[in-house]
């Protein structure tokens, strides 16, 4: 036979589109090409692919030899395509038997002794592996990742020489394992001092998904805020958790098989790009947003980030999904993160303190502030102050708040409430589904208007203070919006001037 089929997956964002390698050996002069978009990492194959069939005390074979890379028009890179290269020509030449490559398929980059390396994006391999119920080869160091997907029967290898003695049945490899893993919730709610308010604003946004922004002086405890929410979010769901775990499998920077199932928290620095927070690159990979899929993105100092990197932020908060565009493909990664922001008052941070401490000019807080354009703001759906502590309360033996786990109960029963209601969170609605499950008493209706006419919201901020308010029913277990609960909502849209709205 000169003619050999191998199964393989390439990587296109968070799919795993499937490849057949195509192997023909022909006679004439020996040489080898690789056709079907192959980048320079996968053209460099042939000659890692060589040693280590000749390592494996197999023979490379005197032809000309034919790879192609199918469907030709998709592009193809990294050096996945390794051990199925080699495999097809082991097949085609007669050295392995062909039979054994059609039910399964195969990753994996080749050293030059024939050792497999690891691969980024073996997770959405086993998962498309899984769908399509073929058996998956992979080097050891995938063989965790490959094993979190359940219904999928993958095997490991540490050389191209283990490989093959398993397709001539003469050593099976051994079965992937997945490691043992446990949810951890992280920090606990419990080390905050005081900050009632805050806490509760906390709650309210885990309870539906809103996004925080948290503005107050230096060490107030805004950051330990933030970091206490992914505590008091329920558990991820496990396809929650598997597409999760996919994005940080193709991202390059490695996932941890025995923490798939925390929900992420991610905190990037003040100086990163607008493509360190949406992805992208020649090769477009996923940024802090995706990175944050299912989990919180915390942004601190708000104000000293690029301008034209927070505005990106715009369309992943409404749609939950990023495109990175190039010449040559187009990728969309999911990005349905918790978005917690944090700033200070004024350049000093002390405005408004009652120390009185603020030297700031006017305009320079007017410039401080409009850093932050509107139209992300409005995006927003929690604005609250959080101030200093008086000492008193920050004692080690000052009366400590509820745990994690007490407030989490509550969040656990008002998403429940919110996904037999409408299959999602409330900040997840659209408007005719905010219009449908949002309605309010005349009365309270018109304190709203009321409040919209004062504050002069848009539409948008309209919409995201009725939503907030069915989460604060919904955590009081009220089958309607009360007008308690749109004053509340209400009272967390800040803005640049205090504007008192009177409830009548």
């Amino acid at each position: 036979m000169t003619l050999a089929l191998v199964h393989t997956r390439a990587r296109t964002g968070v799919r795993a589109p499937a490849v057949n390698v195509e192997v023909f050996l022909a006679g004439g002069l020996p040489r080898m090409s690789i056709v079907g978009l192959p980048e320079a990492a996968v053209r460099e194959a042939k000659d890692r692919v060589r040693a280590a069939i000749q390592c494996a005390q197999y023979d490379f074979p005197a032809r000309v030899i034919t790879v192609n890379l199918a469907p030709a028009d998709l592009p193809k890179d990294g050096g996945r395509f390794d051990l199925p290269i080699a495999l097809g020509i082991l097949a085609a030449s007669g050295q392995i038997p062909l039979d054994a490559l059609r039910d399964c398929e195969f990753l994996g980059e080749l050293g030059l002794t024939g050792e497999l390396r690891p691969v980024d994006g073996v997770l959405p391999a086993a998962l498309a592996a899984a769908a399509q119920g073929r058996r998956l080869i992979v080097p050891a160091g995938n063989g965790a990742e490959a094993a979190l997907v359940a219904g999928v029967e993958a095997f490991t290898a540490r050389t191209l020489l283990e490989v093959c003695g398993h397709l001539c049945g003469q050593k099976i490899l051994p079965a992937a394992i997945a490691p043992a893993s446990a949810y951890d919730h992280g920090p606990d709610l419990r080390d905050v001092r005081g900050q009632t308010r805050a806490r509760r604003a906390l709650e309210i946004a885990a309870a539906g998904s809103h996004h925080l922004l948290l503005v107050g002086p230096p060490g107030c405890g805004k950051t330990l805020l933030a970091s206490r929410l992914p505590g008091v979010l329920p558990e991820a769901s496990e396809a929650d958790a598997l597409e999760t775990a996919a994005i940080a499998s193709i991202s390059g920077r490695g996932l941890d098989p025995t923490r798939w199932r925390n929900r992420p928290f991610r905190s990037p620095h003040h100086t990163a790009s607008a493509v360190a927070l949406v992805g992208g690159g020649a090769e477009p990979r996923p940024g802090e947003i995706s990175l944050a899929h299912n989990g919180v993105l915390f942004l601190d100092e708000l104000p000293e980030w690029d301008r034209r990197a927070l505005e990106v932020l715009r369309e992943p908060l409404e749609s939950g999904v990023v495109t990175i565009s190039r010449a040559a493909r187009q990728c969309e990664f999911p990005a349905r993160f918790q978005l917690v922001a944090a700033m200070n008052p004024c350049p000093c941070g002390w405005a408004g303190d009652p120390s009185g401490r603020c030297r700031c000019h006017p305009d320079a807080i007017q410039r401080y502030r409009a850093k932050i354009s509107g139209p992300l703001l409005e995006r927003i759906d929690l604005h609250l102050e959080v101030p200093r502590l008086p000492p008193a309360e920050l004692r080690p033996d000052a009366p400590a708040g509820e745990s994690s786990a007490e407030v989490r109960a509550r969040v656990v029963r008002a998403r429940e409430v919110q996904r037999q209601r409408a299959g999602r969170c409330n900040a997840h609605l659209d408007q005719s589904e905010t219009n449908a499950v949002c309605r309010l008493a005349p009365d309270d209706q018109a304190m709203l208007e009321n409040a919209i006419d004062l504050l002069q919201l848009s539409a948008r901020s309209m919409h995201r203070i009725l939503r907030v308010a069915r989460t604060i029913a919904d955590l009081a277990g009220s089958a309607d919006i009360l007008g308690p609960h749109v004053a509340e909502a209400i009272g967390y849209r800040r803005r640049e001037r205090a504007v008192t709205v009177r409830v009548a």
